[in-house]
């Protein structure tokens, strides 16, 4: 292709992709393809001889288009927003022209200049403070575009270890290995936080506790303090908190107000994530949220969500950039430049070292729409939300769990989770809207939100139509389907059946799909028909990131056995206890029983009792794992410690040959660590 078919076939592009957006409301919403579906539609190899455009082109339709869940459509109301836009759009096709790798100022010094003015732009427009902006005289801090909400928290919890390590250092008299200093560390979020600050802890081996939140499903101060304290007896040291202002599961927000204050005590970093409620900061009234953020470290939002700036563009700030270079900077010589002192080289704020030039089409959708423009399209989709909420309050089948905020409405049938989850099926499965479920404590919701810039009042109405209408039959079903089923019941109750009583909600519903054929039964299965999910524990370990196994360990200090464990009570009822532990005898490690069988087991035994590259905490410090306590005695427990300095850790295996001497960090250097 030569630049004038490029000009042509790009207007025929720009042509179609209007169409596709400007029609999008008479698509299915959700794809009706099986997985593997592309590979009949595809040849096995790429082409030897170039093809045409137009063969190429026809392919969209035939091959992407059947596959695609349509993010822009006003009937998809899944997760949060995820939106483009016109200008949004003409940006990229800018940066994707100029194609530079701006890793340094010197490697395209506009990629750079003009990040940093839209961070500016952005931090004001939201209300954020000063100490944020990198054009202030009194700031040392500063924004960044990263690629994702999830990779922002990973970088602000690496930051945020790093700067605690290098304190513990300066209190420390002794030479200890860093991977010493991070198993002790331990990082807090509430139960509500969305999956990512779990899966950054795992990256970074660093334990991450989820705190309960209160009845409107808000993290308070008091519980982050009490957590605190409770790790400091522990031999932990507290580094981080993620805060939420607006979680995944129903927008709800962490009280920064209480938070704030505690981190300050306490010395924690305190990372505030607002990926889809940090949108609607550009209207004033929307910031009540925000009380308590001088007090952030770290702040993060999506643009890509809720602005109209399509992904990938997430604005990250921090209080204290030279904290996220210390994390990040390297310095080859291939990538110095005469003004690496005075410029900022976003390389040293970020994980990755190239990075694409973003912040083009967040100029272009600031300008083009302005923030009063962007004010309006906040609260369109606020009113709605509140649309959708009215009717949902007015149909007495149905109930709000969870108080509405932003464009998110949560609901459930008040027939209970079994009914509440067959809606959700036959909604999705009926291909006219696309929702999503979560769960309160042990409440089944179905989330909805208003995501699209292209919805009326009239699709709201409409899918409330095809809701309203789809319970009422299910509920005309399950009540004859009930009708039906009692004298069996009533049978089942004279003979003590105990299976019917033992079942439970997921098994009652399977097995009304199986026995009633009045009911919608899918011919394929969707995740969200699956088992669900467990709740999450309330800490994760480096050294146990996994469910722990229903396996004792019998063995000599040099090798494993491993014998299931039928229970964990001996015949008095109580827990048993190890003897003690003499030159060669056995150690028994008792773990908490679990369902796993199979290859499922083997996985979770290579993943439990493997070390990671530097010393498993509950062997070197010779500490309980938070995790999966050690029911040891004293004695038995020296044989679990271990010295561990900067050039020699630990073998392979978590158990030696022989008993070594305590670790420096066990003796003299362990209170200071508490403090």
């Amino acid at each position: 292709m030569q630049a004038e078919e490029y000009n042509r076939r790009g207007k025929e592009l720009v042509d179609y992709i209007t169409q596709y957006l400007s029609s999008i409301r008479e698509r299915r919403v959700i794809p009706d393809v099986k997985p593997g579906y592309m590979k009949e539609l595809l040849p096995d190899t790429a082409p030897s001889d170039a093809e045409d455009w137009e063969s190429i082109f026809n392919d969209i339709e035939k091959v992407i288009m059947p596959g695609v869940v349509h993010w822009q459509s006003p009937h998809m109301h899944a997760y949060y927003p995820s939106l483009t836009s016109w200008p949004s759009m003409l940006g990229d096709m800018l940066a994707d022209a100029i194609n530079c790798v701006g890793f340094t100022w010197a490697s395209s010094p506009a990629c750079t200049e003009l990040e940093m003015n839209m961070l500016d732009w952005l931090c004001k427009a939201l209300g954020l403070p000063s100490f944020f902006l990198h054009h202030h005289p009194d700031s040392r801090g500063g924004g960044v575009l990263q690629s994702t909400v999830s990779e922002s928290t990973l970088v602000a919890l690496l930051a945020a270890r790093k700067d605690k390590i290098l304190q513990l250092r300066t209190e420390l008299d002794q030479d200890v290995d860093d991977s010493v200093l991070n198993s002790r560390l331990v990082a807090y979020a509430s139960d509500q936080a969305h999956s990512s600050v779990e899966k950054a802890g795992l990256i970074s081996l660093v334990k991450i506790r989820f705190l309960p939140t209160d009845e409107q499903l808000s993290l308070r101060g008091d519980t982050l303090r009490q957590a605190i304290q409770e790790d400091r007896s522990r031999g932990l040291v507290p580094f981080m908190l993620c805060a939420t202002l607006g979680s995944t599961g129903v927008c709800a927000f962490d009280n920064l107000s209480e938070l704030g204050p505690v981190c300050s005590e306490e010395g924690v970093w305190l990372h505030v994530d607002a990926a889809y409620a940090g949108s609607a900061y550009v209207c004033p009234e929307l910031r009540w949220s925000l009380e308590g953020i001088d007090f952030a470290h770290s702040f993060v939002f999506n643009p890509a969500k809720w602005m109209m700036v399509h992904f990938d563009c997430t604005a990250f700030w921090v209080k204290d950039k030279y904290k996220l270079q210390q994390t990040f900077t390297v310095d080859p010589v291939y990538l110095r430049h005469e003004n690496s002192q005075a410029a900022t080289d976003y390389m040293n704020w970020q994980i990755p070292l190239s990075r694409r030039f973003r912040s083009i089409k967040l100029w272009f959708v600031l300008r083009s729409f302005g923030l009063k423009n962007l004010q309006a399209h906040i609260r369109h989709g606020i009113e709605m939300a509140k649309l959708l909420e009215s009717h949902i309050r007015s149909d007495t089948n149905f109930e709000v769990p969870a108080v509405r905020h932003l464009g998110l409405v949560v609901f459930s049938l008040k027939g209970g989770n079994d009914v509440t989850q067959e809606l959700l099926r036959r909604l999705t499965r009926s291909g006219s809207m696309y929702l999503i479920p979560a769960d309160i404590h042990n409440k089944r919701i179905i989330r909805f939100t208003v995501t699209s810039q292209f919805t009326t009042a009239e699709d709201i109405l409409e899918d409330w139509s095809i809701i309203s209408k789809t319970a009422s039959a299910l509920l005309a079903e399950t009540q004859a389907l009930n009708n039906a089923d009692r004298p069996k019941s009533g049978r089942d109750e004279a003979t003590g059946t105990e299976g019917n009583q033992q079942s439970d909600s997921g098994s009652r519903s399977e097995e009304r799909e199986e026995t009633a054929p009045g009911l919608d039964k899918a011919q394929v299965e969707l995740w969200l028909d699956k088992a669900w999910n467990p709740t999450r524990r309330p800490m994760r370990s480096l050294s146990c990131s996994s469910e722990p196994l229903p396996y004792t360990y019998f063995g000599p200090m040099s090798g494993y056995d491993f014998e299931p464990k039928p229970s964990l009570k001996d015949a008095t009822g109580g827990v048993p206890t190890p003897p003690t532990a003499g030159p060669d005898t056995v150690i028994e490690i008792t773990k908490m029983p679990s369902n796993l069988l199979g290859r499922q087991v083997l996985k979770k035994l290579t993943k439990f009792y493997s070390v990671p590259s530097f010393c498993n905490q509950w062997v070197q410090c010779g500490r309980h794992q938070v995790c999966c306590p050690l029911k040891v005695s004293q004695t038995t427990q020296k044989h679990l410690t271990s010295t561990c300095r900067r050039t020699n850790c630990l073998s392979s295996s978590p158990v030696a040959n022989t008993a070594p001497s305590p670790a420096p960090l066990e003796g003299a250097t362990a209170p200071k660590l508490l403090n």
